[in-house]
């Protein structure tokens, strides 16, 4: 199966981040299906970009199909995968991811057995994938990523972001209905098929 191509990522965040759901993500040869994913834009007041370029958030303005990769309160790293047409400050958080290759490696650099929990989460996932901020910046359609297309139809749920204090009302967390590795369950959503073209 052909990596996806970095035209994949030239769309607004809102469209990648659902386009995401059922994709395999892969960091060194390590990692799973994308099950969980929020989307963030320059316009969007719970963004980084919002306030315009800084250095901590230059590579939300760079090309589409980089990774932006930041700590969280000082403590888990994030990654996020810049997307929109030129350097538009849009990007999709990765939270959570169906670990299927590399699990021994995932458990060692967490220090958890239970599948369920290695990297169901953003810094949960960072953790068990290695992805460390020396990424940030990095385009993911080259090692040591590897984004592939769905394997088949991702019926995705979307709701309210989590952890953000300003502009919840929009509905940009999508999510792989019932799976068992989201970061949170969705208590109220809209499901329907995503394919990609």
């Amino acid at each position: 199966m052909s990596p996806l191509p970095p035209s994949f990522f030239e769309r607004p965040a809102p469209e990648l981040a659902r386009d995401l759901i059922g994709t395999t993500l892969l960091v060194g040869g390590v990692g799973g299906v994308v099950v969980e994913t929020e989307a963030y834009t320059a316009e969007d007041p719970a963004s980084h970009s919002f306030r315009g370029p800084t250095p901590r958030n230059a590579s939300m303005f760079g090309p589409p199909g980089h990774a932006y990769v930041y700590r969280s309160y000082g403590l888990h790293w994030c990654l996020n995968l810049v997307c929109g047409a030129g350097a538009t400050g849009n990007a999709v958080l990765i939270r959570a991811i169906r670990p299927v290759r590399g699990i021994e490696a995932m458990r060692e650099r967490r220090g958890v057995l239970a599948e369920r929990l290695l990297c169901s989460g953003p810094g949960r996932l960072c953790g068990a994938l290695g992805v460390t901020g020396a990424m940030d910046g990095l385009p993911v359609v080259r090692e040591p990523f590897l984004l592939l297309p769905r394997e088949a139809v991702a019926e995705v749920v979307s709701g309210p972001r989590i952890g953000i204090s300003r502009g919840m009302e929009a509905p940009w967390r999508f999510g792989l209905a019932g799976s068992p590795f989201l970061s949170r369950p969705f208590s109220k959503g809209r499901r329907g098929p995503a394919e990609i073209e």
